[in-house]
């Protein structure tokens, strides 16, 4: 069977989009792999599929490389764009994903993904922070990111049998700058660093927050740049934005 796709990138997270409303696409693990895969598929950290919702305006469906599924920041946002592609969305929408609902809105070209209310329940140990964002982040600071081996001691802590029982960590090693963090992710799904990891930079500028950073807090991945911004009291982080750039790289049809 062939399908037509397209190929979406947000700073870097790159992302195969398939129209399912039909629900033709067969979600097993063995075809999502291998479009995923770089030099016999496609090629991307993630699959998404849009489809119709009887409520929302849609509901996405994400995997990772590997075909497990996770909430996805850069994918929620350029899931929004593909959708608004469809004629499906016009600048606001509302949609169901891995986690639950949420709201994405476009402004002047920057596509806003809205996460739920996430509790301030940040875990510290020495200069390491834990938080789950949707998906659980390891945050370790650092003074020089790029000196940082990060898939090697990303791919070691993401496997450490402390988090077994949810399926390992995500890995964030992040460095503040006078007005910005630098952040490089080693992701689980895609079991490698990837240019950018959007609930990654969003966990990484809440728990900044603690080092005295406010609100709307920049990042900067080897993607692009990304921005969260949000609000805190009474034990919770509220009103969170993840904010960023996406891009349409080209379309195509592939054979399943």
């Amino acid at each position: 069977m062939v399908f037509q796709f397209s190929k979406y990138q947000g700073t870097g997270n790159d992302f195969i989009l398939i129209d399912n409303r039909e629900k033709t696409f067969p979600k097993e693990q063995e075809v999502i792999t291998r479009l995923c895969d770089r030099k016999f598929g496609i090629g991307a950290d993630g699959l998404i599929l849009i489809e119709d919702h009887s409520e929302l305006d849609y509901t996405m469906i994400y995997f990772n490389s590997d075909g497990s599924q996770s909430l996805c920041g850069n994918g929620s946002r350029c899931g929004f764009a593909f959708a608004k592609s469809l004629g499906m969305v016009d600048s606001v929408a509302r949609f169901e994903t891995t986690d639950g609902v949420h709201d994405i809105k476009e402004e002047n070209g920057v596509i806003h993904f809205g996460f739920s209310s996430i509790e301030d329940a940040i875990r510290e140990e020495g200069d390491d922070r834990y938080l789950d964002t949707g998906s659980p982040h390891y945050i370790r600071f650092v003074d020089d990111v790029d000196e940082v081996d990060v898939y090697n001691e990303g791919k070691r802590i993401r496997n450490l049998s402390v988090y077994s029982s949810q399926n390992g960590m995500n890995v964030n090693f992040a460095q503040l700058l006078p007005e910005s963090i630098k952040i490089r992710t080693y992701e689980r799904g895609v079991e490698n660093e990837t240019l950018s990891c959007g609930t990654g930079a969003t966990a990484v500028a809440l728990v900044a927050s603690q080092y005295g950073l406010k609100s709307p807090v920049k990042l900067e991945t080897k993607g692009g740049k990304l921005t969260v911004s949000f609000e805190s009291g009474n034990g919770f982080f509220e009103n969170i934005w993840l904010a960023g750039p996406t891009e349409k790289v080209f379309e195509g049809t592939v054979e399943i």
